[in-house]
């Protein structure tokens, strides 16, 4: 399990804190739920700003389309139930957030969101909830935006490449990654929110599919402990998922065609999409994948926008400001 209990002096109060929180992959293919990473480059900001008010406000939504309802922001859930946790009833925070994910573009948005407001208010009143707590935070936030599921919000606040063995009790295992590893993450310019591809989800499977999922997913561990990336090969199979999904997003068959055509180790769904990845050797072959995933996208009428990334082995991070 990963530990987090880095705490301050509750007495070390702040009047403000800035969160960075990293864009994310869950899934990462046959890991439905339970496998994930964070990625370097795009993630979402969240200033938090101490008041005289026991609540929280919203400011700043971070795009037009995102309410300013409280009620209804993920990193105002969340910061609302880190002040719950801490006991907090004098003080709340305002907020204000900078959206560098894409909207229900399944690269872990509303993930983002929840950890840095999470994460930004804790440190305000002098980080009291150990890394988990902040987690369970988050997760309230999550469950009601996207659903109960940590394969995103865990990787966001710890980073790296995390196998999720359970929620309740925390359960998480971070596996090695090789050096040489690189995403290509694809944006297809269309917007599917994580409920409505969960809704596509079939309720039971058949035990061939079952073992079929556990092996992949299994060999995916095998080749980040082994650090043989040629392991991924085949792996990075989505029997559950992918099939159901699809059908909802254009080009995705095509583009992944593509990428391994190119000279992936994998590709599939980016979380419940409508972002694709792929998996890489190394820089050269993911900036040849990357132009491939573009141009069959945009051979199926589909404007698509594109990034190689790392993965982010040091996830959600805090400023603070004194009085």
């Amino acid at each position: 399990m990963i530990a987090n209990d880095s705490r301050s002096s509750p007495a070390t109060r702040h009047a403000s804190a800035r969160a960075y929180a990293p864009g994310s992959i869950g899934n990462m293919g046959p890991g439905l739920d339970i496998l994930g990473c964070a990625l370097t480059g795009a993630g979402d900001t969240v200033y938090a700003r101490r008041i005289n008010d026991p609540r929280v406000i919203v400011e700043d939504s971070g795009h037009p389309d995102i309410p300013c309802d409280a009620s209804r922001h993920a990193s105002a859930i969340a910061a609302a139930e880190v002040l719950r946790r801490v006991g907090e009833r004098t003080y709340g925070v305002a907020l204000r957030a900078q959206k560098g994910l894409p909207l229900s573009g399944g690269q872990g948005g509303s993930s983002a969101s929840s950890i840095a407001g999470a994460l930004a208010t804790n440190a305000i009143f002098g980080s009291p909830l150990s890394g988990p707590e902040v987690l369970a935070a988050a997760l309230v936030a999550e469950e009601r935006i996207a659903g109960r599921h940590i394969d995103n919000l865990a990787p966001v606040l710890f980073g790296g490449i995390l196998l999720i063995r359970s929620v309740e009790p925390l359960d998480i295992v971070r596996l090695p990654v090789p050096p040489a590893l690189r995403v290509v993450i694809v944006h297809p310019a269309m917007r599917l929110r994580t409920a409505d591809s969960r809704a596509v989800l079939p309720a039971t499977i058949d035990r061939a599919t079952a073992l079929t999922q556990a092996a992949m997913v299994a060999a995916m561990v095998a080749a980040f402990y082994s650090g043989d990336l040629s392991r991924l090969r085949g792996a990075v199979t989505d029997a559950i998922a992918e099939p159901a999904r699809a059908p909802l997003l254009p080009g995705f068959l095509a583009a992944k065609q593509a990428a391994l055509d190119a000279g992936a180790l994998g590709a599939s769904i980016s979380g419940g999409g409508p972002s694709s990845f792929a998996l890489t050797d190394g820089d050269r072959t993911a900036a040849v994948v990357m132009e491939a995933m573009l141009s069959a996208y945009a051979a199926h009428g589909m404007h698509a926008t594109a990034r190689v990334a790392q993965i982010d082995e040091q996830g959600a991070r805090v400023e603070t400001f004194p009085e």
